[in-house]
C-alpha cells in the first residue's frame, strides 16, 4: 500500500469515527449536505487564493481542507445509502477516460479538435444524465450551476449560448454592446426620480447587470478570465490603500478628516510607489 492510500484510508477513517452516532463529534454530526455546501465554496477559494499568494504551505494545507469537504459529503451520502467515497473516485476517473480518447485510444487531433471533442463529450454527459424532458423543452443552458459566483457563471452561460450560435460575432461588437448598457444606466439615473423610489432602484439594478453580465462577455472575447481579473484588481487596491494609510500616518494626518483632494493625492502617490 502505497502512502496516499494509506493517508487517504486514514482520513476515511476519521470522517466515519467523527460522524459516529455514538461516539462522534457533535457538531460533525448535527452536519448535513447545505450546512456544509458554504464550507465546501469557502474552501475552493482558500485553495485559489493560496494559488495566488505563491504559498506552498499553505495551498498543501488548503488543498488538504478541500479534500476532507469532499471526504465529508461523500461520508453524508454512504450513510443514507447513496454512494461512497469509491463510487466518487471511480465516476470521476472514468469520466476523464472517457474525455481522453486522444490518451487512452493512441489518437494524436490537432488542440483545436481536442477542444471541441471535450466539449461534445460534456454535452452527452449532460444529456445522458438530465431529467427526462419532452421533446423540443430541453434549454442549452441547464446544468450551468447557480451557486457559482456570478461572473463566472455568466461567462459559463456566455459559452453555453455561443455553442448554438448566440454571440457577438467579435470583441469590437461586445465593447459596443457595453457602452450601450452604459448609457441604458446613464438612462435610469436620469429617470430615478420618476416614480416610485424601490421601482426605480430595482430598474438602475437590473441596468448594472446587464452592464456587468457585458462586460463579463468581453472579457471572454479578449481571452481573459473576468474573475480572475476582479480579484487581481480588489488585491491591487488592497495594496494602494495599505499603502495610502501607511503614508497618513507618517504625515500624522487622520484618514477620517481627510478632504476629496488629499486622498486622490495619496492614491497618486500610492500609485507612483508601484502599488
Amino acid at each position: 500500500m502505497s502512502d496516499a492510500e494509506r493517508a487517504l484510508g486514514a482520513l476515511l477513517a476519521l470522517m466515519a469515527r467523527l460522524r459516529d452516532p455514538q461516539r462522534g463529534c457533535p457538531w460533525d454530526r448535527e452536519q448535513t449536505f447545505s450546512s456544509i455546501a458554504p464550507y465546501t465554496i469557502e474552501e475552493a477559494y482558500e485553495v485559489a487564493d493560496a494559488i495566488e499568494r505563491g504559498e506552498r504551505e499553505a495551498l498543501r494545507d488548503e488543498l488538504g481542507d478541500l479534500l476532507f469537504q469532499v471526504v465529508f459529503h461523500a461520508r453524508m451520502a454512504e450513510e443514507r445509502g447513496w454512494f461512497d467515497f469509491a463510487a466518487v473516485a471511480t465516476a470521476i476517473h472514468d469520466k476523464l477516460v472517457r474525455r481522453h480518447p486522444h490518451v487512452f485510444a493512441g489518437t494524436s487531433p490537432a488542440p483545436q479538435e481536442l477542444v471541441r471533442a471535450w466539449e461534445e463529450q460534456k454535452a452527452q454527459e449532460r444529456a445522458a444524465s438530465a431529467p427526462r424532458e419532452p421533446a423540443g423543452e430541453g434549454t442549452v443552458l441547464a446544468g450551468v450551476p447557480r451557486a457559482l459566483p456570478a461572473l463566472v457563471r455568466a461567462a459559463k452561460l456566455g459559452r453555453r449560448a455561443a455553442r448554438v450560435g448566440f454571440d457577438w460575432p467579435d470583441a469590437r461588437e461586445v465593447r459596443a454592446k457595453v457602452l450601450e448598457e452604459l448609457h441604458e444606466i446613464d438612462g435610469a439615473l436620469a429617470a430615478g426620480g420618476a416614480g416610485e423610489a424601490g421601482s426605480a432602484a430595482a430598474v438602475i439594478a437590473a441596468e448594472l447587470g446587464d452592464l456587468l453580465f457585458s462586460i463579463v462577455n468581453w472579457g471572454r472575447h479578449l481571452k481573459l478570465d473576468a474573475e480572475a481579473a476582479l480579484r487581481a484588481a480588489n488585491a491591487k487596491f488592497e495594496r494602494r490603500f495599505a499603502t495610502m494609510e501607511s503614508l497618513a500616518r507618517t504625515r500624522g494626518l487622520d484618514l477620517g478628516s481627510l478632504s476629496a483632494a488629499e486622498w486622490d493625492a495619496l492614491w497618486r502617490e500610492a500609485k507612483l510607489n508601484g502599488t
